[in-house]
């Protein structure tokens, strides 16, 4: 899953990228404006977003869940076939898993959340721009902080999700859980 999101924000920056270089004038071979590439783009980059941002949410809460279910000491089923009498090290290891799987979600959600209310913010503002009511430098302004933001969590989102991946795959490993399996 981690790859897919990886290729889906690399798309993403991919597509910023070229509308940028068209609303710039580096390539000019193309029959769109930056327009009709802007609009494409920013909703896929809403599309991307969103998928990464439950990735880092929904293994936060299975490894939370998990650690609920050990503190608990209810349900031990679901974890394993035969509980063992000691509890301890699966709730220290479960532990880390949280801490690390919470920091991912701390790490990237803010760049997602800056980068959709950038993105949305330039957005309107080259519609404005368009219909004459903003000045351009005041759209490009806006793009440029959307554009760094947009580098900043890409790169921390592509870092995140090779470790959390690790992380959800250890604690799949430690209760015998499957891939396919949330």
């Amino acid at each position: 899953m981690h790859n897919l999101l990886r290729f889906l924000i690399l798309l993403m920056v991919l597509g910023v990228g070229l509308t940028t270089a068209v609303a710039l004038g580096w390539i000019t071979e193309l029959s769109f404006s930056h327009i009709h590439l802007a609009i494409v783009t920013f909703i896929y980059t809403i599309f991307a977003q969103a998928f990464v941002m439950f990735y880092f949410i929904g293994t936060s809460r299975l490894a939370t869940n998990v650690y609920n279910i050990l503190r608990s000491e209810t349900n031990l089923n679901e974890l394993f076939d035969e509980p063992p009498a000691d509890l301890k090290p699966y709730v220290k290891k479960v532990y880390k898993f949280v801490q690390d799987t919470d920091r991912g979600k701390r790490q990237t959600i803010p760049w997602t959340m800056l980068m959709l209310v950038l993105g949305t913010i330039a957005f309107l503002l080259g519609g404005a721009h368009d219909t004459g009511l903003v000045e351009r430098t005041t759209h490009s302004g806006v793009v440029y902080g959307f554009i760094a933001a947009m580098f900043i969590g890409f790169f921390r989102q592509w870092y995140y999700l090779g470790l959390t991946n690790q992380t959800i795959r250890k604690l799949k490993t430690l209760f015998s859980i499957s891939d396919a399996q949330m």
